[in-house]
């Protein structure tokens, strides 16, 4: 089964609540993502593995993406 069956991909949103309707924006931002959620799935196999609790590890990537900061601000008025 495709993991996009059980997990689609997000419609990506403007900081005004409209969609991102650039093609190759939303075809970049789809990219990361499924970048993004193999290598979280590659990395929470490796903890069970090892031995970890998944319930606790599921919890330490959520505080880990809370806990990312970045210099670049929302601009509503983009293209």
């Amino acid at each position: 089964m495709d993991s996009n069956d059980k997990n689609p991909l997000p419609r990506w949103l403007k900081p005004d609540g409209s969609p991102v309707s650039c093609t190759e924006k939303v075809m970049v931002l789809n990219e990361n993502y499924e970048e993004l959620r193999a290598m979280i799935r590659d990395a929470l196999e490796d903890a069970l593995v090892l031995g970890c609790s998944e319930k606790q590890v599921r919890a330490a990537f959520h505080t880990l993406i809370d806990s990312i900061e970045t210099d670049i601000k929302e601009n509503q008025h983009l293209p």
